[in-house]
């Protein structure tokens, strides 16, 4: 299997530790004045999504996760699992909620996103890095402002984020899925 090093660290890496996959969220590489350097690391289970801290020694050999990609289309949400389509095959499976983690916020039917599959399975899926989204929201009140000039606007998911005062109900908005804040209104 492939090994990775210390220098080789990355957002969005995937490696297996501990008989699971994990993907790398966070990283920052510290020199001490004193002793070796070394690699600080944030990172997430593709299987149960927990979040844990890591550091590596300098020099440190890193096994390369078993994860392939493919890039699905999503259909319908049933409830319990999220349901994706290989447009390849016509194959469709089923994904749990838990499992997706905040990707559930971002997932509008028929867009596609690519599934990941530890050993065969699927495990989770990634977004891309921006969606665009019709949302509804109430009309800004004038002179509201001390809130910093945002209200609440809910997605067609259901998700609600924070977005600026002039933006009206219906309207078409961009958003960045890594921090899940509004980045532009859209226009058509």
């Amino acid at each position: 299997m492939a090994t990775y090093n210390t220098s080789d660290i990355r957002k969005g890496l995937k490696l297996e530790m501990d008989g699971a996959p994990w993907k790398i969220v966070y990283f920052q590489f510290v020199k001490p004045g004193k002793g070796t350097a070394f690699t600080r690391t944030k990172l997430k289970n593709l299987i149960t999504g927990n979040v844990i801290e890591r550091t590596f020694r300098t020099g440190s050999k890193l096994e390369a996760a078993d994860v392939e990609s493919f890039k699905m289309q999503y259909l319908y949400n049933d409830g319990e699992d999220f349901h994706f389509m290989n447009t390849e095959t016509y194959e469709q499976l089923g994904i749990s909620a838990k499992a997706l983690g905040d990707a559930t916020h971002w997932l509008i039917e028929e867009d596609f996103a690519d599934v990941l599959f530890y050993k065969g399975q699927p495990v989770s899926a990634e977004v891309s890095d921006f969606v665009y989204m019709v949302l509804s929201c109430d009309p800004g009140v004038k002179g509201n402002t001390a809130q910093g000039g945002t209200k609440p606007a809910t997605l067609a998911t259901g998700h609600t984020i924070n977005v600026p005062l002039h933006i009206e109900d219906g309207t078409k908005v961009k958003i960045d899925t890594r921090t899940g804040e509004y980045v532009e209104r859209v226009k058509e």
